[in-house]
């Protein structure tokens, strides 16, 4: 008998891993699929009535006074394997409304919840009316949860930004998403995999938000990233959209930390200068912009021909964390100006345009 190695042992050990990650991600997801098959508009609220014995639940990111709205499961499938992923869907979307869809992608250590709860965006979709997707890396991908934003050499970045537009494909289908009003945003190696989902197909997205990132084209492996994390890297060229005429970038909201040292402030500066050198705008006039007792921020936007294509927002005292976060959750820092409020403003202001 030949003697097996140890690379076709761990690639059945991957196989059979994967596998069952996908039956369990199906079997979460069938629920929530007939029933949006089966009705125009379920009727399932998120947040259940109390019974004796029982606490009432609520949804991530919503606080208690927010009580409507369903946190739907769902499964992605595609050619790199499969990601689940979660949906929040407000309650009020009448029958044949469509309604805008955030995506947001979380960073490193990070899921679903974690990043919901920490962002609040939730709050913000059950009061102005969107859906909010959150699809989630395996740790089968990566060990720390980190989307593989930087391995396109190999090809796997690209499996991932498939397997995201496979889940946002899906939640079309199924939710009542307008396919015309989709933007995506991200933290971190969540915003580097944003910006390289919206170079690779820019005509699906209205908006960009990337908080905290590495911009595209600054690295092509795992020794790459490191270095373009600390700032050492030059941003290098946009990658293409392959095979598609060419399409406009959308507009851009950069959000950094200058006391980042996981991923250098320059960073921030490099991903606004390649988009606004791409489109051909030029920056105006910075304001400095400070609410209440939260850390100042300085506001720089890059217009073309009236229009405003990238707006970079610097907060001086702000670290690795989602600005206006959660303090009690990983990567939020809740004294920072509420960066949730600023990308749904940002967004918004797309989709009307």
């Amino acid at each position: 008998m030949a003697k097996r190695s140890w690379t076709s042992i761990f690639t059945r050990s991957m196989t059979r891993s994967l596998a069952t990650l996908q039956r369990s991600a199906l079997r979460s997801a069938l629920p929530a699929t007939r029933r949006a098959l089966k009705a125009v508009t379920p009727k399932v609220a998120l947040v259940k009535p109390a019974v004796r014995g029982r606490t009432r639940a609520k949804a991530p990111g919503t606080p208690a006074a927010v009580k409507a709205g369903q946190w739907l499961p769902g499964v992605a499938i595609g050619p790199a394997g499969a990601r689940r992923y979660r949906l929040y869907r407000p309650a009020g979307i009448r029958p044949g409304e469509r309604v805008p869809l955030l995506v947001m992608l979380h960073g490193c250590g990070q899921d679903a919840k974690g990043f919901a709860d920490s962002t609040r965006m939730n709050r913000i979709a059950a009061r102005e009316g969107f859906l909010v997707l959150y699809p989630e890396q395996e740790r089968l991908a990566n060990a720390q949860g980190c989307w593989n934003w930087f391995d396109t050499r190999s090809g796997r970045a690209w499996g991932e930004v498939a397997l995201i537009m496979a889940a946002i494909d899906q939640v079309c289908t199924l939710y009542p998403a307008d396919r015309e009003r989709v933007a995506v945003a991200g933290l971190s190696a969540g915003a580097s995999m944003a910006a390289l989902l919206v170079t690779r197909h820019p005509a699906r997205f209205r908006a960009l938000v990337m908080h905290s990132g590495v911009p595209p084209g600054s690295a092509h492996s795992t020794l790459s990233a490191l270095g373009a994390m600390r700032g050492r890297r030059p941003a290098g060229a946009l990658p293409a959209a392959p095979m598609t005429p060419a399409v406009d970038l959308p507009p851009l909201l950069v959000i950094h930390g200058g006391r980042d040292v996981v991923v250098a402030p320059g960073n921030g500066d490099s991903a606004a200068q390649l988009w606004a050198e791409a489109a051909g705008a030029s920056a105006v006039a910075a304001r400095t912009v400070q609410r209440g007792k939260r850390h100042p921020m300085t506001v720089t936007d890059f217009r073309l021909r009236g229009r405003t294509v990238v707006t970079q927002i610097g907060i001086a005292g702000l670290a690795h964390a989602w600005s206006g976060g959660a303090a009690s959750e990983p990567y939020g820092d809740a004294k920072g100006p509420d960066a949730s409020r600023m990308v749904w403003a940002f967004v918004a202001r797309q989709f009307k345009s």
